[in-house]
């Protein structure tokens, strides 16, 4: 790809992963910058890099597809859309991986049984012939490349890297080396776009490993969490992440905080972590741990790119609604996305002073307007049928002018991201 020289900021987006609850973050967060930051295309920046979740959300920029068309398809999956996201695409039952473990499964429990019997081979060592017949994950992601590959091949788009007008770059892992696949880059944008999304995002134990050339590859978050340096090196003047996953903070501060909210009683009173079972301890220990990663990365990057600008756009660690969300429901993605959409323009209120001085370097401006207007909305409130319903909603609405009046003098204005 020819790059021409021009005086242009060069911009590049790095979006992480984080399963369907990560994607519908994602796309809350893009609504929000994109309407929020007056000098600035989403579907027209230099580079795109994304990470499992993330990397579907980048492939569909990359080829113009704007963040509330995106939401219109995978949020409401709007019959008027031309492009919708099928979430019960996630959901097919891997039948060929269990078809071809059951087979193995006679041979392996024969042998098995001849090493705890002649062999006099403890319980124990016997059963670890078994380990071969499980399944390497629960469903199957094939649909994520056929359907895709049927989005991005029609009305102007591509399936393919090389035809894009921008870069993407979509990183997975090779699971035999442990080493990041950075898809689209020169030696694998032969690679179709569909398939190498369905890679980036083949969570191991929940999806199988991706096979492609003859290797297997899984998701890339489990090399990093972002990968932003793929567009750092290619040398960018302004680096916007996102980054929907968070360590979950339960304190009573932060409890007290979010009781001002309209949370249903679970979420006003967050136990402690260990309280909510093996699952809970499970979601905590991940998020901790790929959060930690990707803040000792975004530390890395200042130091080594000192000349690039880069915003972090991440969920609060306060918010228990994000963390109490379940992570596989697509019933609740409206009232997420939506949730997700005000939490941006809040942080970017918040943080107004700064990045207002740091955007402005780049000919980007915030726009006051957009983000002043408490009645603004990513997803269509529900018309209330009665009169009493379009009164509590006119209610409700003078009720959030009010108290984002009251709560503007104490707005601080932070620090950068």
């Amino acid at each position: 790809m020819t790059r021409q020289k021009s005086n242009k900021p060069r911009i590049a987006l790095a979006l992480a992963g984080g399963g369907p609850l990560g994607a519908i973050y994602e796309i809350g967060a893009l609504c929000a910058l994109d309407e929020s930051l007056k000098g600035v295309d989403f579907t027209k920046l230099d580079h795109y890099v994304g990470v499992s979740a993330g990397g579907f959300i980048a492939a569909g920029l990359a080829n113009g597809i704007t963040p509330r068309a995106l939401c219109a398809s995978f949020i409401e999956n709007d019959d008027g859309a031309s492009d919708v996201f099928d979430p019960s695409w996630l959901l097919v039952p891997a039948y060929s991986e269990f078809a071809r473990r059951a087979i193995m499964f006679p041979g392996l429990a024969a042998s098995a049984l001849w090493r705890a019997t002649v062999g006099r081979r403890t319980l124990t060592h016997s059963l670890e012939r078994l380990g071969k017949s499980l399944p390497t994950g629960i469903f199957s992601n094939d649909l994520v490349d056929t359907r895709l590959a049927e989005l991005f091949s029609r009305n102007g788009r591509t399936n393919d890297f090389r035809k894009l007008k921008t870069r993407l770059t979509l990183v997975a892992t090779n699971l035999d080396t442990g080493d990041a696949a950075p898809f689209g880059r020169p030696g694998w944008d032969h690679i179709t776009i569909s398939k190498a999304v369905q890679a980036s995002s083949a969570l191991p134990g929940l999806f199988p490993p991706v096979e492609i050339d003859d290797q297997y590859f899984v998701d890339g978050a489990l090399k990093k969490t972002m990968h932003a340096s793929v567009a750092l090196d290619d040398g960018v003047d302004l680096m916007l992440c996102v980054n929907p996953l968070v360590p979950f903070n339960s304190t009573k501060a932060a409890n007290a905080r979010v009781m001002q909210r309209g949370l249903t009683q679970e979420q006003r009173a967050i136990p402690r972590i260990a309280d909510g079972g093996l699952p809970a301890v499970l979601s905590q220990t991940f998020r901790s741990m790929i959060h930690s990663r990707m803040e000792l990365g975004m530390k890395h990057y200042e130091r080594a790119y000192p000349h690039t600008d880069i915003v972090l756009v991440e969920a609060d660690h306060r918010d228990p609604e994000l963390y109490l969300a379940n992570t596989f429901s697509y019933s609740q993605r409206r009232q997420l996305a939506e949730h997700a959409y005000q939490q941006t323009r809040a942080l970017l209120r918040s943080r107004r002073t700064t990045l207002s001085a740091k955007f402005a370097r780049h000919g980007i401006e915030l726009d006051a307007e957009v983000l002043d207007d408490p009645r603004r909305h990513l997803v269509a409130r529900r018309a209330p049928p009665t009169r009493i319903g379009r009164a509590i909603v006119s209610l409700q609405e003078a009720m959030d002018d009010l108290g984002y009046a009251i709560a503007q003098p104490a707005t601080p204005t932070a620090t950068a991201a």
